[in-house]
């Protein structure tokens, strides 16, 4: 029977718009589906799902991190993180387009009373030197600057990758000042793929590190926060005071868990395909990409070249079967996922090169 679901459920999805909308979109497989239905659960609360505590283990030991922890959400685990790394009235440093900063409903503010220092910076990378100029002195009548925050691939500035040499030189710049490192490493393995850089690598810097499963690895839910032992057991704790403890999450890590196994490789493909749609969008009238940018499977496109906005012209591609988002007055985002073939892709670029805006 659930097999006959299935199959029902892939009918529906072959009349589904193309979806660039993110990668966030991803459906389970019909694999992975089955390996959820054939989960072994207990109560994380109490520590008996088996199912969980195998994905945290095989996580912590995939980065080379004494320890790992389950939440619902990449927004929870930096939330969860930060908390668990600071104190209330501590500085953090952010770039100024950060997920942090943008996206989590002021979250550092208001579960960790923690004060930002933003820094605008041109392709999403803060260098070890603007890091060092931005630390306060110490001062009674200043806050302290206690935290760097870097997000790898960076979504606001489409994917770029944060080059692992400037990461060392900042951790340089964190011994020498006391500060500790977190790393928004939802799309880490984007970085990891296009690179060749081992993951462990790339979070050996950090003294805590969050990594996303519901994007580019097609997971349903879930990211996870990593650190040492001491850390993930406070981390815990704080899970539990923002309401991320679960029950019988096994079913979810279960399909992590084959994520993991099957499709971290293929994000290439994904890679590949973004090349492809960031040229394709780069030869219409209207739309202007920086190619260079296209590191990873993220594109923004500038669409003033058609003198209207974003929120209108990504109407006009609803209405004709892709899907984007705004990504401000006159930008659009289109993100590769594993549920957008490279013949979709070719698609969408016929689709928007015969529209007329």
């Amino acid at each position: 029977m659930i097999i006959g679901l299935i199959r029902q459920g892939s009918d529906i999805m072959k009349n589904r718009k193309i979806d660039f909308r993110s990668d966030t979109v991803t459906r389970p497989s019909p694999e992975m589906r089955e390996v959820i239905f054939r989960a072994e659960v207990g109560d994380d609360v109490f520590g008996d799902d088996p199912t969980l505590n195998l994905l945290q283990e095989k996580t912590a030991e995939l980065f080379r991190k004494d320890a790992g922890l389950f939440v619902p959400s990449g927004t929870m685990s930096n939330q969860v993180a930060l908390n668990t790394l600071s104190e209330p009235g501590w500085e953090i440093i952010c770039e100024r387009e950060c997920h942090i900063v943008n996206y989590e409903t002021g979250g550092p503010a208001v579960h960790s009373s923690l004060m930002i220092n933003m820094l605008t910076t041109e392709r999403g990378v803060m260098t070890a030197e603007e890091i060092e100029a931005s630390v306060r002195p110490a001062n009674i009548h200043i806050p302290i600057t206690k935290i760097v925050t870097i997000e790898n691939t960076h979504n606001g500035h489409g994917g770029t990758i944060y080059p692992l040499e400037e990461i060392k030189k900042i951790r340089k710049v964190a011994d020498k000042h006391n500060l500790l490192m977190h790393l928004d490493g939802a799309r880490i393995w984007n970085a990891h793929v296009a690179t060749g850089i081992p993951l462990s690598d790339w979070v050996a810097p950090f003294d805590s590190a969050s990594v996303c499963f519901s994007k580019g690895l097609g997971a349903p839910i879930g990211s996870m926060i990593l650190g040492s032992r001491n850390f993930i057991e406070r981390a815990r704790r704080n899970r539990k005071l923002f309401g991320g403890a679960m029950r019988q999450v096994g079913i979810i890590a279960s399909a992590v868990i084959y994520a993991l196994d099957n499709n971290i490789k293929r994000l290439a493909e994904d890679h590949i395909n973004a090349k492809l749609l960031a040229e394709g969008l780069n030869d219409i009238d209207g739309f202007d990409i920086d190619l260079s940018r296209v590191q990873t499977n993220i594109i923004i496109a500038d669409i003033s070249g058609t003198n209207k906005g974003s929120n209108e012209v990504s109407s006009v591609l609803e209405e004709n079967g892709v899907l984007s988002v705004p990504f401000g007055p006159t930008k659009i985002r289109f993100v590769t996922h594993l549920d957008v073939s490279r013949e979709e892709c070719e698609k969408a670029i016929d689709i928007i090169s015969g529209l007329k805006f």
